[in-house]
């Protein structure tokens, strides 16, 4: 099914209320094309009413079009206007333009009046609105004398200005001498009729240069009225200005200036009226005057003041209300009210209406034969007139048409012909003006033509409506078809909608709605057809969009705006502050997704906007920016309800910078005793602006508040008024009371003395008393000044005193003080303690005891008891040696105390005191004892030498702390391996007179570990370590030296050598071809060990230089530091080298790494010094004998 064309459609969705405009305008476009033969239709005329500059041509504006072009007349005030006949007024060619040249001669006055504009052409004629043409005019105040105004404080007052009439009327203001605008408030404003109103004058009123100026916009001029002369007195003032003999209407004496309820300055009365026209704006107006100054309400009676429509002015005296309408009209009240009354004022306000379109006629174009009616329907208040004319003329008087009928505001046309073709007028008019519609009838027999341009390109974005223009004419009135693709595929009703003016509305646009749509226009007379392009983009979206940032003053922002958008499109991304552009400041930075503000200020703050335009869609994202920063300081502090300890303190916040107050903290200075030093006084919450402050007497106080915030603290506001409070008695003692002497026979008290803001008075003293706290005695008191101690002289030593210190100023006493208790002076003991007896626990620790010194011999506070010993005398060696004195201290009232740290087999003295606060007493009598022997400490130093084939010599030093008489000496000794494991431990007992040992029956050739250290009777003390060796053989040395240096041997090690290097060559070849070899070949390939050569270089056997040099490289052994608890010592696996495997440096590798010989030479090796163990054994369970045996043996092996 084809869509045709249908009714215009009336279901729009609230998602295509947008449409209805560009489908109205299109709709009207819907014209008859210029090539075609037409009426006239006018397309441009001056307003109604036109106000012109005198100073200026006058241009009178009549344009329109028509097919033949249609001829201007003009009439004048209702006869024909001949402008040939005027050298002043010309016509624009082409054009029904009139310009009256009055800049070179004339004036505008001689051409006010009504003009009105007709175009004809054969097919009718159009005439355009009356026309009045009225100058301009700005008219100056007439010269009038004003006198002073003089009136009493209080009463009310009414400047007028009555400025000239001009036109258009004047625009009111009032300034003073220097152009300055005068300021208005709830007291003092302007009316709508330019008078300057005074609810109550006030001094400050008083002033010469009260003036009144009038602004005319049109002519941009300004008049100005006399300046008026106002001058505010008190009662006395006027009773002085009364001799003068002022006139009643210069001196404004009715009304007293006491306080008074309000009174209407205007309106007058209780009721009045106002009529407005619809669609203006309605102004009512109420001022009152009163003491104290009134403040206006308004209500409408039985109705709701519109709440999109309403607005206040002028402090709420104007109520204003705009775009009115009949359903404004009402009883509107306005209420003055003050603390003595109020008052109110009805304003009936009726609503009229000067005509308004219900249905304006349009255009008509018929075929021949067709029928049609032009519709003129209108309203207003009262209700509007209709007349109709034709070509200019009332209907009445034209001539007759047959095919034309007058209904009312209808006409009907019925089988209308050529001769049909006429321009009708409709006017409704009723006392308030008038409409004047211009609607032709054209017939015309035309075939369809399209006249949308051919293949246009439409582009819209995805999911929104699609309209395909197919603008059209033709007569009779063509339908319309509309085709998708080459195919013609036929457009349904439920996809599509399709509108009077032939456009094509898709409602929701997809991918596949792109394509090829043809338009088709038909009627009796032929058709005509049209393509026209759909392609269908992505929609722009902002993916990434920027964010609310709350930032402190001074720091970056940055907003981000990622924006995706079809391909095909290229958009433009800008940035928006407050709807407006950014502000011209290199502050602000823009690059390809991101807006950057540096160094914020509080001017940055409000809503930024990131805006993406393709030439199709338009999207926006916002972020607010609030910019936070610590409050502004409090201001306008006010100090109220004064009393003598107690104020109310007040202030008004300063801004809070975009970020609540949380606190406020409240401040004192007293400017009298600490002046310049604040002090806390309180805090409230950040809500309150008021605070109740609790005072102390004989302060000149001065506040401050600091306002806080989640930002931080403000400045401090200004210091508030100053407050001196009355004296009063002090309220509180000094703190700090003590009383203790600094003589025998003294008792100094001392006490914290008051501060200034503490002393609540001048004249502040102290009253000290004290007594003996065991005694009967009285008080004694003594008045002293602002100061902080006192000396009472002559009292018993070391006697408790109860003390009290009061204060007291020129106004009274403080409250009783506390009593506390002290103690007179101090002196040095009389007694040492006695009995003293030591009791020796060890060699390093004694306990002494004592008996106490009675309480009355300490003369003072107990501190407790000081022990002072040295060391006497040696016991070993008996001399006398100075020994500094050491001093143990024990507090409180000790009986006993353990003295640590004594040297063993020593001679001790020690005395005892007891010790107060002045010093120690006398020492009790010297005890001598002690101290039993200890273990001793390990020899001085230990040397090993004169090493031999089985013997070796020991050197050492005795302890230097022998703790007792030595009694002996022990040696252990075991031997160790070339693998560093020990061999059996031997022990030997020395006399403690020797320091040298020669130690024999030795393994030649072995490595000895030795222990040694010194007895007591108390047991042995720590050990000394050292380890030597014991050396070779000399005719084995010698033997294994011949050898090395035998030919025969050198011919022997050069073959091996030789054999070695073929082998290697051997094993090379058979790795390259993928052989294997075994260790055992390597193994045969191995000289005997017995006859290794030994080095050339120093002679030494390859075994002892191997022991040797493993021994030097690591030391496993010194000191026993790698000594495990089962005596045997572990090589390590980064110990191995070498001379341990392959007799020095003379030791081979096979091609892989491993040792010729490894396996002979190592069991060779542990053979012998298996053997050299089991000699030592027999040794410990026989006897020397037959060690000596067993190394014979060994020899001949």
């Amino acid at each position: 099914m084809q869509l045709k064309i249908m009714p215009k459609k009336k279901r729009l969705s609230a998602g295509r209320v947008p449409l209805i405009l560009f489908l109205c305008q299109m709709i009207s476009a819907l014209e008859v094309p210029l090539d075609l033969v037409q009426p006239p239709t006018i397309t441009q005329q001056s307003p109604k009413d036109y106000i012109i500059d005198p100073r200026e041509n006058i241009v009178i504006q009549c344009e329109a079009k028509g097919k033949p072009p249609p001829s201007f007349s003009w009439t004048r005030n209702g006869t024909h206007f001949d402008i040939d006949k005027d050298p002043l007024v010309t016509m624009k060619t082409g054009s029904g333009t009139l310009i009256i040249n009055i800049m070179s001669e004339g004036k505008a006055e001689t051409y006010e009046g009504v003009y009105q504009c007709t175009a004809r052409n054969e097919r009718g004629a159009a005439i355009s609105n009356n026309i009045v043409i009225r100058p301009s005019r700005s008219p100056l105040w007439t010269k009038e004398k004003l006198e002073p105004m003089i009136l009493q404080n209080g009463q009310p007052l009414v400047l007028p200005c009555r400025p000239p009439i001009g036109l258009p009327p004047a625009i009111i203001f009032w300034m003073d001498n220097s152009f300055q605008r005068l300021p208005q408030s709830e007291r003092v404003s302007q009316g709508l009729n330019g008078d300057l109103y005074f609810s109550n004058v006030l001094p400050e009123d008083t002033r010469e240069d009260y003036i009144c100026y009038a602004r005319f916009n049109h002519t941009q001029t300004i008049q100005q009225k006399q300046p008026i002369s106002v001058k505010v007195i008190s009662v006395d003032e006027l009773n002085d200005t009364l001799a003068a003999n002022l006139s009643d209407t210069e001196f404004y004496s009715a009304k007293s200036s006491r306080e008074r309820p309000p009174t209407f300055l205007t309106p007058e009365g209780n009721a009045s009226r106002k009529e407005e026209l619809r669609g203006n704006v309605l102004s009512l107006e109420c001022i009152a005057e009163g003491l104290p100054t009134p403040i206006i309400y308004w209500i409408k009676e039985d109705g709701i003041l519109p709440v999109n429509r309403t607005f206040y002015q002028n402090f709420k005296k104007t109520l204003q209300i705009t775009h009115v309408s009949e359903a404004d009209s009402g009883n509107y009240q306005c209420i003055a009210k003050n603390p003595l009354g109020a008052i109110h004022h009805t304003i009936s306000v009726t609503v009229k209406a000067a005509p308004y379109w219900i249905v304006a006629p349009q255009n008509l174009v018929l075929s021949p034969g067709e029928d049609g009616s032009l519709i003129c329907r209108a309203n207003g208040n009262p209700k509007p007139r209709i007349s109709w004319l034709t070509n200019g003329v009332p209907i009445e008087i034209a001539p007759d048409d047959p095919s034309r009928k007058i209904d009312g505001d209808t006409i009907i046309f019925s089988n209308v012909q050529e001769r049909s073709s006429a321009v009708y007028q409709c006017n409704a008019s009723n006392e308030y003006g008038y409409l004047l519609a211009n609607a032709f009838v054209n017939v015309l027999a035309e075939p369809p033509r399209i006249l949308t341009s051919a293949n246009t390109l439409y582009q819209v974005i995805a999911n929104r409506p699609a309209l395909l223009d197919c603008a059209f004419f033709g007569s009779p009135l063509p339908t319309i078809e509309w085709f998708k693709g080459a195919k013609g595929r036929a457009l349904h009703e439920d996809i599509y909608i399709l509108h009077e003016n032939g456009t094509l509305e898709i409602p929701v646009a997809q991918k596949d709605s792109t394509g090829t749509y043809t338009c088709v226009a038909r009627n009796k007379l032929g058709m005509a057809k049209n393509e026209v392009h759909l392609e269908i983009k992505d929609p722009t979206r902002i993916i990434k969009q920027p964010e609310y940032a709350i930032v402190q003053r001074g720091s970056t922002v940055s907003f981000e705006c990622k924006v995706k958008h079809d391909h095909t499109l290229i958009p433009t991304v800008m940035w928006l502050k407050d709807n407006g552009e950014l502000p011209s400041d290199e502050r602000f930075t823009v690059d390809k997704d991101h807006l950057v503000v540096t160094d914020v200020d509080d001017r940055d703050g409000g809503t930024y906007t990131c805006v993406a335009n393709t030439t199709l869609d338009k999207v926006s994202a916002s972020a607010v920016l609030s910019v936070v920063d610590v409050p502004n300081p409090p201001i306008d502090l006010e100090l109220t309800n004064q009393l003598d300890k107690s104020v109310q303190l007040t202030w008004t916040p300063g801004d809070d910078n975009n970020s609540p107050i949380t606190k406020f903290i409240i401040e004192y200075e007293d400017t009298m005793h600490e002046a310049g030093l604040w002090h806390h006084q309180a805090e409230v919450s950040g809500t309150q602006t008021t605070a109740q402050l609790k005072l102390s007497p004989y302060v000149n106080y001065s506040f401050r508040v600091t306002a806080v915030n989640n930002i931080g603290q403000s400045l401090p506001s200004e210091a508030s008024e100053q407050y001196f409070t009355k004296a009063a008695e002090p309220d509180k003692n000094p703190t700090e009371v003590e009383g203790l002497g600094s003589e025998p026979d003294n008792l100094v008290i001392t006490w914290k003395p008051l501060n200034g803001f503490e002393s609540n008075g001048p004249g502040l003293q102290y009253k000290v008393s004290w007594r003996q706290k065991d005694g009967d005695d009285e008080w004694t008191s003594v008045l002293v000044a602002n100061v902080s101690k006192y000396i009472v002289s002559g009292t018993p030593t070391f006697v408790p005193y109860l003390i009290k210190v009061q204060a007291l100023n020129d106004v009274g006493f403080a409250p009783e003080p506390a009593e506390v208790m002290g103690h007179s002076g101090e002196d040095l003991p009389m007694v040492a303690p006695g009995n003293v007896h030591v009791n020796v626990i060890n060699s390093t620790l004694a306990e002494v005891h004592w008996d106490p010194v009675p309480l009355k011999s300490i003369r003072g506070l107990l501190q407790g008891y000081r022990i002072y010993y040295w060391k006497a005398q040696s016991s070993s060696r008996r001399d006398k040696r100075h020994i500094e004195k050491k001093i143990l201290t024990f507090q409180g009232n000790k009986t006993h105390g353990m003295l640590p740290g004594l040297e063993p087999f020593s001679h001790y003295a020690l005395n005892v005191r007891v010790v107060n606060g002045k010093g120690e007493g006398p020492a009790s009598p010297d005890r001598v004892f002690h101290t039993p022997e200890g273990v001793p400490s390990a020899p001085s130093s230990l040397k090993i030498m004169n090493p031999s084939l089985d013997s070796l010599t020991l050197e050492w030093d005795p302890p230097s702390h022998p703790n007792g008489i030595l009694t002996e000496y022990t040696l252990k000794y075991q031997p160790i391996n070339s693998t560093h494991e020990l061999g059996p431990l031997l022990d030997l007992k020395i006399p403690a007179n020797k320091t040298r040992w020669i130690l024999k029956d030795l393994n030649f050739s072995t490595r000895y570990k030795f222990y040694f250290y010194a007895h007591t009777s108390a047991g042995p003390g720590s050990h000394i370590t050292e380890e030597a060796i014991t050396t070779m053989d000399a005719a084995m040395a010698s033997r294994q030296v011949d050898i090395a240096t035998q030919g025969w041997f050198i011919g022997l090690m050069c073959a091996v050598a030789l054999l070695i290097l073929i082998l290697l060559i051997v094993c090379f070849i058979r790795r390259n071809k993928g052989g294997k070899y075994p260790v055992k070949e390597k193994e045969d390939a191995h000289a005997d060990p017995e006859i290794q050569p030994m080095k050339e270089d120093d002679g030494t056997f390859g075994e002892y230089r191997s022991f040797e040099s493993d021994a030097e490289d690591h030391k496993p052994l010194k000191k026993g530091s790698r000594t495990p608890s089962d005596r045997t010592v572990k090589k390590e696996d980064s110990d191995d080298s070498l001379v341990d495997y392959g007799e020095g440096v003379n030791g081979q590798f096979n091609e892989d790494g491993s040792f010729i010989g490894q396996y002979s030479d190592q069991l060779v090796h542990w053979k012998n010094k298996t053997t050299e163990w089991t000699c030592l054994g027999l040794r410990q369970k026989h006897n020397d004998e037959s060690h000596s045996e067993c190394i014979s043996a060994l020899r001949e092996q």
